[in-house]
């Protein structure tokens, strides 16, 4: 049936079909319709199917909601599934590793696997989600149970710290030769991600892998608790003077924070103080350790790299850039206050000045705090 428009513009029914016609015979007679094969066939199943579903429906076999093991699961929701026996081993893990924190690698793991053992790939396996691949460079029998296996929870967070570690040792040699930029944290887990070479092609972390860096990051402070950080650690700040001036006078032309850099545009964190420091003035080592890099690099210029050693079971490191000169060599030991350069601008520089930087296990940290005399 369809509606013929009038000449108002309203629509008029079709005219009804006549309910008799002339037969064969001459005689007018009623003509019965039999059911169609809409009526035998498709309503028959249609009213079924319906019933069906609405039973279903009702038992909740049609739940529209994501199951339980399925739904994405944030850093909060999966503490709870750490055996408190985990703890000690996420700390030996990470234990000379600059950059990694141990809530930082159970974040890792969250973030994998959701510390949940039994996976859907039959190609990645355990808590760290390894591959047989891997795990033939990785894996070991780290609880000494007789079977170096990913399926192991001791020895899957033994192996991801170990590939995280190797990582982050890449990551701070590029970090220190101005290859890359970043914190080691990120710069490692975009390397897990994309592989090292990625990271370096970028020079930082590449866009592809982003959000997996912002997830781990994400599910990291939810399990600082649980694995107790140090104080000093969480705060950033040293517990006292522990570093001798790098240079005569500590005046300040640039501090630690965020800004525009003054070649390049770009707004990110400054990572250390500069100094005002004349063309030629000495440079003199904060602390007695061991020359870590010294070397040209694009960005820092001449730049000298000292390893300090632990504090508190932690890696503490000084860098001294933009020298017009160096005086120490790579693998040199160097005592409080020995020369290690001159000042100058090379790398990105606008004028003669000392970038100097303080790194806790790899993070950054705010100068000031750690040096006698400073503000």
């Amino acid at each position: 049936m369809h509606n013929e428009p009038t000449d108002d513009g309203t629509a008029q029914p079709d005219p009804p079909t006549p309910a008799t016609q002339t037969s064969s015979t001459g005689t007018n007679s009623r003509r019965r319709r039999g059911p169609g094969p809409f009526t035998l066939i498709v309503l028959p199943g249609v009213v079924t199917l319906s019933g069906v579903f609405v039973f279903l429906s009702l038992a909740g076999v049609f739940d529209t909601a994501v199951p339980q093991d399925q739904a994405p699961q944030g850093a909060e929701s999966s503490v709870s599934k750490v055996d408190g026996s985990y703890v000690p081993w996420l700390r030996r893990a990470i234990a000379d590793c600059p950059g990694i924190t141990p809530a930082l690698l159970a974040a890792h793991i969250d973030q994998l696997s959701g510390w949940q053992s039994d996976s859907a790939s039959l190609s990645e396996q355990g808590l760290a989600r390894f591959t047989a691949a891997d795990w033939k460079t990785w894996g070991r029998d780290d609880d000494g149970n007789g079977t170096s296996s990913p399926r192991d929870a001791i020895d899957a967070i033994m192996a991801l710290g170990r590939r995280d570690c190797s990582l982050a040792e890449k990551m701070t040699a590029l970090r220190t030769k101005g290859t890359v930029n970043g914190e080691v944290a990120d710069l490692t887990l975009a390397a897990y991600a994309a592989g090292a070479d990625e990271v370096t092609k970028a020079g930082t972390v590449p866009p592809s892998v982003r959000d997996f860096v912002t997830e781990v990051q994400k599910r990291r402070p939810q399990y600082d608790a649980l694995v107790q950080r140090n104080p000093e650690q969480e705060s950033g700040q040293a517990t006292g003077p522990l570093l001798q001036p790098p240079v005569t006078m500590l005046t300040v032309t640039s501090p630690f924070g965020t800004r525009r850099h003054p070649l390049t545009g770009v707004t990110k964190l400054h990572t250390g103080i500069d100094f005002d420091a004349p063309q030629g003035a000495q440079v003199s080592a904060a602390r007695e350790g061991r020359v870590e890099f010294a070397g040209m690099t694009p960005a820092y210029g001449y730049r000298v790299v000292v390893n300090h050693g632990t504090i508190e079971g932690k890696r503490l490191e000084t860098t001294y850039s933009h020298l017009s000169a160096l005086q120490v060599t790579t693998g040199q030991s160097v005592a409080t206050g020995q020369p290690l350069g001159l000042a100058g601008s090379t790398g990105l520089s606008t004028g003669p000045h000392l970038h100097f930087e303080v790194l806790l296990d790899g993070q950054y940290m705010e100068p000031s705090a750690w040096l006698t005399g400073g503000g």
